[in-house]
């Protein structure tokens, strides 16, 4: 530069030829940094990772999209001529809200979380068909299209007390149509049901009622069981009168000095167990 140069014009001989060799070897050190960069950069262009739980599929510029994916692990690429896409195999979660009808006319929301994943033997059908973002294009639209299709089928109180076996439905009328494209469920369960404000209150009231009704019914069952034990009460009064008066005309006046002795015997043990009598 004009400085260094100025500056070295001012110093002695030896060391203006210093300045000047030292400039030579920074100039060849930084064109080695720059080749050994580019030597080491060239390795990224040849070579692609497939991480845990991933597929690749390779297309190239010859033959287009091969059959086979490739595994775990670093493989070599042509640049330009080959171009890999990364799958993941492991399962994932999606969740799905719909909105839909029941038999009865009443509207339901229902969300439903999938556990899914690719199946690898049929990855490449998967990749030509839909590409690696193929759940956002298939998961809803199926998903959907089930969930109408059995909901319709039931009334709105029927998803509550029959709910395993609507949840079994959907989960086989899924699996089924996405294992047409490649992809398989491995779990299916419906995590929320929400029906409108209106038939909620409904639902409510009709608790409420039910629970009246039997409060009433155990009210008029108690009521007839107090008339039963009145009614077996009186007869038993009846028929322990009609015995005494029977025991009359047969014994005479000894029937009632019996009972006036069991009366006195337990007149006395009574007054012999209180604390206050004193003898």
């Amino acid at each position: 530069s004009p400085v260094h140069t100025s500056l070295a014009s001012r110093d002695p001989p030896q060391v203006q030829a210093m300045a000047a060799n030292l400039d030579k070897v920074l100039n060849v050190v930084g064109r080695g940094a720059v080749a050994l960069g580019a030597v080491g950069s060239v390795p990224m262009f040849f070579l692609f990772n497939v991480d845990a739980g991933e597929r690749s599929m390779m297309w190239t510029m010859t033959s287009g999209l091969m059959k086979e994916p490739y595994g775990e692990g670093t493989h070599f690429k042509v640049p330009y001529m080959m171009r890999p896409t990364n799958y993941d195999v492991r399962a994932r979660a999606y969740q799905i809200p719909s909105n839909t009808g029941t038999k009865d006319m009443q509207n339901v929301t229902i969300h439903v979380r999938l556990l899914f994943r690719p199946d690898i033997e049929r990855l490449w059908d998967l990749h030509q068909e839909l590409g690696v973002d193929y759940e956002t294009k298939l998961l809803p639209s199926v998903c959907n299209e089930i969930l109408k299709s059995i909901v319709a089928q039931y009334d709105a109180e029927a998803l509550l007390t029959m709910r395993e076996r609507v949840s079994q439905e959907i989960r086989d009328g899924i699996t089924e149509r996405c294992d047409k494209f490649g992809v398989i469920i491995e779990d299916v369960a419906i995590t929320h049901l929400n029906y409108s404000k209106e038939f909620a209150k409904a639902i409510e009231e009709k608790q409420v009622a039910e629970q009246e009704a039997e409060r009433q019914k155990f009210i008029v069952q108690l009521e007839e069981q107090k008339k039963l034990a009145a009614i077996i009460r009186a007869e038993g009064d009846a028929e322990a009168a009609e015995l005494m008066v029977q025991s009359m005309q047969s014994y005479g006046k000894g029937i009632v000095e019996v009972r006036r002795i069991e009366a006195a015997q337990q007149i006395a043990d009574t007054l012999a167990r209180a604390a206050n009598i004193m003898y």
